[in-house]
């Protein structure tokens, strides 16, 4: 009976106070809809992304890849052997791959952009060769039969404004071929072809020429004679082949494939997860504030409750019940949100050329909102209702509510003894380099925001009564009363002021981040280029070696250095250097340690951090496997200086021939030396002219090569803090909140001053003053955490050739004044409302 009274007393109390029970509400909602969100469409894609691989592989039994995918694929001889053995092993169909990435250009010669879908090259097959009769097929037109002939898939073909008949060119990003002018002679359609997504099919022997060595296919599918299993093909050609490749079903492949999607989407997911995090962690604060103050304000009810029989365990019972029931609110709430949020990302990612289906709404998602929800909110409002539980009954004839203004003794020494460790796990991490150093400035700051948590209630009453005496001063008593009411219950100051602390702690870390990366490049370019132009591939891809040579003999041009890409095997770690053609010297002043800077045919130069990492000193024979498994001796004959156009390191032609195959050689960038007093524009427009059928390849000066840097760094900085924004959005609502209850709590104070003289345009500045003076002291302490934090963590960097922090004033400036606008219009709500009190009305409850 006296639980049904108390639930009953809950509920009432809740239906009450309906705006306090929206404003916390809200908290829920902002942190469970991202959680929602992030896995109704990750899930959603995913389930998308299945029923492309479903046709990925269809009548293969069984699979032969190399095992080492930047090999040069399956040699011809296996090929050989399977086909003589068809019988004996029970193969029905044999079809070797030939493929790579091709990109071809639109009506108006300019590339066709894929939005990051594949953009691939292949071998038309003959419908009687042809595994399955799912797989693509002419739609109209014929089939390739000269090496000038293409089919092009049909969605494509309409991108591109091209059909049959239509003359275009093609380039290929590898091997020594330049781009090829071709007729398309028929229109595919592909199962699984999504927005973006570009296949040209060749002759089969055109095909093998432009994406293999002539000697080797990239895979062989093979189809069994019924009767005869898919895993007893494959281990009949395994016994046959050796263990030098890799075997898989049809089956197999298609899972595996689904697999290294759904890794990926599993990192977006995290990072999605992440933010979600922060939303809540900055809400448990807000919650925890919200049931602190709901408390303090009902002092006198519970304690008449008790009075009158509740017991303890009834009073914090009645208040987690008000916790379930708003969590309970806010996580369908943020359900119905989330699944907004899945469509707006479907909606922003399709256009990208990422596939969509129906939005999966699976019952994970729905459990994992509710355990959030109501685990967070519970969680943050069991304290208060300890509290809450232990109000005697004698409390209901005091006149006000306890103030919450007990000792801060003990929490303030256990913030300084954590704060003393972290400054030294930081400092300690600072002073190293690599994965373990940024590990530990990881941990300090961890341990740092603890040491905030629990000594920002001492700090807040120095600090904010500082700023509070420079900035209320204009305003005179008004400004000191605001100052007062900041500082009366710091508990509460840190508690509202840290979810803001924490959102911009974020943003000044990555903002660090971002800053140094900017001026890392731009120190690289500046310092270690002497080169006039630039030559790199669009979206980060590379291109065709070709593409150097017909730069070289451009009027104007004195030097052309293209640096090869090398991926290889020491000790069975993988690698990855450069190889240059031409003399790096008139390119890039890299300073030599010992050793002279030619770099040999056979030999290689090693940057200083690499040669004390790997032990690689001169004279030193470095065996370098290829992944065919080619050994190739090289020797270090130079140790230069790091640099970061040249690090790791680079090796000499003849190795860099011997270890990549020619259908896998790919040039990442190349460096243009114009003749001294030579016109740049002039040149930078004849080097377009003569790479312009390359398609994939950009011509830059060093200017606009930082400049594009720069902007892709700016562009992945603003997604992060579009998504901190949420974070930032519970901080501008936990001070709404407290404002507002506080407000509520004061309301008899702010009856008597208005009462004795007291306009309501004062009673607003006062407000707005105190909510001022809370986000400032948040803004700040976040600021100055998130610049330490920062200036460490890119301290750890350099192991990665990232150069010194440069800390974006620019950003921390914005930020400060940005919080002081935030403060600004959190209180604009509240103290409307205090305004509007009406004086006999607050004097007499």
């Amino acid at each position: 009976m006296a639980s049904n009274t108390m639930r009953k007393v809950s509920l009432r109390n809740l239906a009450a106070h309906k705006l306090r029970l929206v404003l916390t509400v809200l908290s829920v909602v902002l942190g469970t809809a991202f959680v929602a969100g992030s896995m109704i469409f990750t899930s959603t894609v995913s389930t998308a992304f299945d029923g492309i691989f479903n046709n990925v592989a269809l009548g293969v039994d069984t699979q032969v890849t190399p095992k080492e995918s930047n090999s040069s694929g399956v040699p011809d001889s296996v090929l050989d052997q399977l086909e003589d053995n068809k019988t004996e092993l029970g193969i029905a169909k044999i079809m070797p791959s030939y493929s790579g990435p091709a990109t071809i250009a639109k009506a108006d010669g300019k590339a066709l952009q894929t939005g990051g879908a594949p953009s691939v090259g292949s071998a038309f097959q003959p419908p009687d060769q042809r595994l399955s009769d799912t797989e693509s097929r002419l739609v109209a037109g014929r089939a390739p039969a000269a090496p000038n002939e293409v089919a092009l898939n049909d969605s494509a073909a309409d991108e591109a404004d091209l059909k049959l008949g239509s003359t275009t060119k093609v380039a290929t990003t590898r091997g020594s071929g330049g781009p090829m002018e071709v007729t398309i002679v028929g229109l595919l359609n592909v199962p699984g072809d999504t927005s973006g997504f570009t296949n040209v099919q060749f002759t089969e022997s055109t095909a093998k020429d432009l994406f293999t060595d002539g000697s080797h296919s990239q895979a062989i599918d093979l189809q069994a004679v019924p009767g005869v299993s898919p895993e007893e093909l494959k281990t009949r050609v395994g016994a046959l082949i050796g263990d030098g490749y890799e075997l898989r079903t049809g089956d197999q492949v298609r899972q595996d494939e689904k697999d290294n999607i759904n890794q990926f989407l599993d990192v977006f997911n995290y990072i999605l997860l992440a933010f979600a995090a922060i939303g809540l962690i900055v809400g448990t604060f807000i919650i925890y504030n919200t049931f602190s103050m709901i408390v303090a304000q009902r002092v006198r009810e519970l304690a008449l409750l008790r009075a009158i029989g509740a017991s303890r365990k009834q009073v914090t019972r009645s208040v987690l019940l008000e916790a379930f029931v708003v969590g309970l609110i806010g996580a369908l709430i943020g359900l119905a949100a989330g699944i907004g949020i899945a469509a707006l990302l479907r909606a922003l990612t399709s256009s990208t050329g990422l596939p969509t289906a129906s939005l999966q709404i699976g019952a994970s998602a729905v459990i994992a909102c509710l355990v959030v929800g109501i685990g967070v909110t519970m969680i943050s409002a069991y304290a208060p209702a300890r509290r809450a539980s232990k109000v005697s009954p004698v409390e209901a004839m005091r006149e006000s509510a306890t103030d919450g203004q007990a000792s801060l003794k003990v929490r303030t020494i256990i913030g300084i003894v954590l704060a003393v460790i972290a400054v030294a796990l930081l400092a300690i991490g600072a002073a190293g380099e690599g994965p373990g150093a940024a590990s530990t400035v990881g941990g300090g700051a961890l341990v740092m925001i603890f040491a905030v948590v629990f000594a920002a209630p001492a700090l807040s009453r120095p600090f904010v009564g500082g700023i509070g005496t420079v900035l209320a001063r204009p305003f005179g008593k008004i400004g000191q009363l605001a100052r007062t009411n900041a500082v009366r219950n710091p508990r509460r100051t840190a508690a509202t002021a840290f979810a803001l602390t924490l959102g911009l702690m974020l943003v000044a870390v990555i903002g660090t981040l971002g800053s140094s990366f900017k001026g890392t490049i731009d120190d690289a370019i500046d310092t270690g280029l002497t080169a006039n132009l630039i030559i790199a591939g669009s979206q980060g891809s590379g291109f065709s070696p070709s593409v150097s040579e017909s730069v070289s003999g451009i009027e104007g041009v004195e030097s052309v250095v293209s640096f090869g890409a090398v991926q290889a095997q020491v000790d069975g770690d993988n690698v990855w250097g450069y190889s240059p053609v031409g003399d790096m010297e008139t390119v890039t002043p890299y300073e030599m340690v010992e050793g002279p800077p030619t770099v040999e045919p056979d030999g290689m130069v090693v940057g200083e951090r690499t040669s004390k990492e790997k032990g690689w000193n001169v004279g030193d024979t470095v065996e370098m496997t290829s992944f065919d498994g080619t050994v190739v001796p090289v020797t270090v004959t130079g140790i230069f200086k790091d640099n970061p156009l040249v690090d790791p390191w680079a090796i000499g032609s003849d190795a860099y021939q011997k270890l990549i195959p020619e259908p896998l050689r790919t040039d990442v960038f190349a460096a243009v030396k114009t003749v001294p007093g030579a016109n740049i524009n002039e040149i930078s427009d004849r080097v377009e002219d003569a790479t312009a059928d390359y398609l994939t390849v950009k011509v830059q000066t060093p200017a606009e090569f930082k400049g594009e840097q720069s902007s892709q760094i700016d562009q992945m900085l603003s997604v992060l803090y579009a998504m901190l924004g949420l974070a930032l959005v519970i901080a501008v609502l936990g001070i709404v909140n407290t404002l507002a209850l506080s407000v509520i709590e004061r309301k008899r104070e702010i009856g008597m001053l208005r009462a004795i003289g007291m306009a309501r345009a004062q009673v607003r500045r006062t407000i707005y003053i105190e909510s001022l003076l809370i986000a400032i002291f948040g803004a700040v302490l976040g600021v100055l955490l998130g610049v330490a934090f920062g200036w460490a963590l890119v301290r750890t960097l350099r192991y990665w050739g990232l150069g010194d922090p440069v800390f974006p004033w620019g950003l921390i400036v914005i930020t400060l004044v940005g919080a002081a606008i935030v403060g600004v219009l959190a209180a604009l709500w509240p103290a409307s409302r205090a305004a509007k009190t009406k004086p006999l009305e607050a004097i007499a409850e």
